[in-house]
C-alpha cells in the first residue's frame, strides 16, 4: 500500500527526522520527501505530485516563507496543504487559509497531526474550515477578557448550570460566585447570564436554562 503521500517541508533538521519516523509509522501515510525551503518545496512539487504537503509556516527567518510557498505551490496545482506552526497567531493561521492551506498543527499538538492530514486528503472542504476557525476565533476574542476562574463559570453557564449549581460544583462561596458572575456580566455587557451565552455564542434565543443571578 501506498498510502497517502506526503511532502513534508520544514527547516529543522531534528522535525524532519521526528515527524518522518512519527508518520511512517502510520501504515497509510508515506513521506516521500522532506525538504528545506520554500524554492524546494515549489521545485518539488512541480516535479512530482503531492497527496499532502505539511509546510511550516516559518522557514529560516522568514516568518511567511511558508504562507508565500502555500501561494507559489497552489498556483502550480490545487493541493492539499496542512500548516505546520510554533507561532499559534490568529494573523499568520488567517493568512494561511487565505493562501489556500486547509489545515493547520501546532507543533505542540504534532500527534493530532495523522487524524488533520486524513481529513484534508479524504473531505478537503476549505470553506468549513475557514468558517470553523472564524467562529473559533471570534469567541476567544470575545472572551479574551475574562480571567480563568471565569472562563471556568462562563463555561458551566453555557453548559446550563444555575449559580446554585456552580456553587455547589466548584465548592465556592454564593457570594463569590455571584460576585465572578456579575464581573462576567460587565466585561460583557450584557444584563443576564443568558444574554452572555447568547451573545458569545450567536444565539438570539435562550438556551434552556434557569438565569438565577
Amino acid at each position: 500500500m501506498e498510502g497517502i503521500k506526503l511532502l513534508l517541508v520544514e527547516d529543522d533538521h531534528d522535525w524532519i527526522d521526528g515527524l518522518t519516523i512519527y508518520l511512517s509509522r502510520e501504515v497509510d501515510l508515506n513521506v516521500v520527501k522532506a525538504v528545506t525551503t520554500k524554492e524546494d518545496a515549489i521545485a518539488a512539487v512541480r516535479a512530482d505530485s503531492y497527496d499532502v504537503v505539511v509546510m511550516d509556516i516559518v522557514l529560516g527567518d522568514d516568518e511567511g516563507a511558508g504562507i508565500e510557498g502555500v501561494m507559489a505551490i497552489q498556483a502550480i496545482r490545487p493541493t492539499h496543504v496542512v500548516m505546520l506552526t510554533s507561532l499559534a497567531e490568529d494573523k499568520a493561521i488567517m493568512d494561511s487559509f487565505a493562501a489556500g492551506a486547509l489545515n493547520y498543527v501546532e507543533k505542540a499538538d504534532y500527534v493530532q497531526l495523522p487524524h488533520v492530514i486524513r481529513a484534508v486528503f479524504r473531505n478537503a472542504r476549505p470553506l468549513n474550515i475557514l468558517q470553523e476557525e472564524l467562529a473559533r476565533l471570534r469567541r476567544e476574542e470575545a472572551l479574551h477578557s475574562l480571567t480563568p476562574a471565569e472562563r471556568e463559570i462562563f463555561t458551566l453557564l453555557e453548559l446550563g448550570y444555575t449559580q446554585t449549581q456552580i456553587m455547589k460544583k466548584l465548592y465556592k462561596a454564593e457570594s463569590t460566585v455571584k460576585n465572578q458572575v456579575n464581573r462576567i456580566l460587565k466585561k460583557l455587557r450584557v444584563r443576564t447570564s443568558r444574554e452572555a451565552v447568547a451573545k458569545i455564542n450567536g444565539v438570539r434565543q435562550g438556551v434552556g436554562y434557569d438565569d438565577n443571578h
